[in-house]
Formats: C-alpha cells, sequence, structure tokens
C-alpha cells in the first residue's frame, strides 16, 4: 500500500507529461478555492515515462497531447516549443531528481520547484534538463534554498529516491501520470479525467471524453480531513 502522511497528497507523475500538469495545476488551484494552502500539502513522486517506455522526451506524442490537456487546465501555463529544436530536454530525470532534492528541504520546497519546473516546460520553452535551467527555475521559487539545491544535485544523494520511486512505480498500485493518493487510500489516475485516442486526421487525435473536477476537489478534502 502507497503510504500517504495526514494532511498530504502523494502525487506520482512525470514532469514532461501533459495530463499531469494539467493534474498537478487543478490540485494547487482546488486546494486555494478550498482555503487548503495551510493544511494539505502535495507530496511529489518520480513517475519516470523515460524509464518505463525507455525512450528520450518524445516531442510527437506531447505535442499531440498538451492541446487536448491544455482545455483541462487552460491556466497551467502552455506554449507550443518556441525554442531551437536542438533545445528540446531529451530527458526528464535531471529536473525529477531535483524536485526530490528540493524534497529534502521541505515538501512545499518540493512543490514549488515542481510547479516551476512545469510552467518552464510547457509554458516557456525551457530546457528543463539543464542543470543551470533547473537552478534557475528555483530561484524563482522564494521558499527553494538554491545554493543547498545545488550541493544535493551536485553530490547525486536525491538521485536514489527518484529510482526508488520508479521501483515502486513498477508495482501494482501506480497506474500512470499522474496518480493522486490521499491518506485514507483513496486514490485515482488522472483524477475525474478519462481520455481516449481516436484514429483519423493523419495519426488521430486525443479526446477528453469524461472530465468531473469534482474528483480532485474530494482527493484535496480528504487530505484535509486526516
Amino acid at each position: 500500500m502507497i503510504e500517504v502522511a495526514p494532511g498530504s497528497l502523494a502525487v506520482w507523475s512525470d514532469i514532461g507529461c501533459p495530463w499531469s500538469h494539467a493534474v498537478v495545476w487543478r490540485l494547487h488551484d482546488a486546494r486555494r478555492r478550498l482555503g487548503l494552502e495551510d493544511h494539505v500539502v502535495l507530496d511529489h513522486h518520480a513517475f519516470p515515462l523515460e524509464l518505463f517506455n525507455s525512450e528520450a522526451t518524445p516531442r510527437p506524442r506531447i505535442e499531440a497531447e498538451w492541446p487536448v490537456a491544455r482545455v483541462l487546465a487552460p491556466r497551467a501555463g502552455w506554449q507550443a516549443w518556441a525554442a531551437p529544436d536542438h533545445a528540446w530536454p531529451v530527458t526528464m530525470l535531471p529536473a525529477m531528481e531535483a524536485v526530490q532534492a528540493a524534497k529534502r528541504q521541505s515538501l512545499a520546497a518540493a512543490e514549488a520547484l515542481d510547479r516551476g519546473l512545469r510552467r518552464a516546460f510547457f509554458g516557456e520553452s525551457r530546457c528543463v534538463s539543464l542543470r543551470h535551467v533547473i537552478l534557475e527555475v528555483a530561484t524563482e521559487a522564494d521558499v527553494v534554498d538554491v545554493a543547498l539545491l545545488a550541493e544535493t544535485l551536485d553530490a547525486g544523494t536525491a538521485r536514489g529516491a527518484l529510482y526508488a520511486d520508479w521501483a515502486t512505480a513498477r508495482g501494482d498500485e501506480v497506474r500512470g501520470s499522474a496518480h493522486v493518493f490521499a491518506p485514507d487510500g483513496t486514490s485515482a489516475q488522472n483524477p475525474g479525467i478519462e481520455i481516449d485516442w481516436r484514429p483519423g486526421g493523419g495519426e488521430g487525435t486525443y479526446v477528453v471524453t469524461r472530465d468531473d473536477p469534482d474528483a480532485i476537489e474530494d482527493l484535496v478534502r480528504r487530505a484535509a480531513r486526516s
């Protein structure tokens, strides 16, 4: 069973996953709207898709997914990739490792860095594979000790946490990016959202077949009640 501390939600995701960008934004937004920002914290875990799929960050797939995911969370920060092609981040492992490194400071620091890195990639076309970009994003998050983060990254001491998450995610409980777990055992992959792939028009397209925002609010309330 996935252990979740009272007052928290465990979020398993890949920073380069458009669906998880939408889900994480919705979690932040629901917590704010419910007035529970001081009562619920997000505990981020890595679901490294590139390790599951043995491939680099798949630009064609992401570019097919993000316009649909954007409809689910239009204010999360989205834009078509605007940087040079050679700046496309082929790996998200350094960014996900950085979030685990920030978690050594606090869950709040990890939260802020995770959200900043998602916005940097999806909304600002920044190469979050690079150390200096990760640290720039950390500088933009007031709650992150950037010097300590750099030391932790350079020592590699948070890398084991990323691979431990991957080992857990290869089990039966975590089903994809993003999968959210509440302290009472309730969990949902892409809470309230169902997505289908429909062929046609070239390679086909993704379609949201169900969208229930109340599912996100329910998880936040469950964490608060714990």
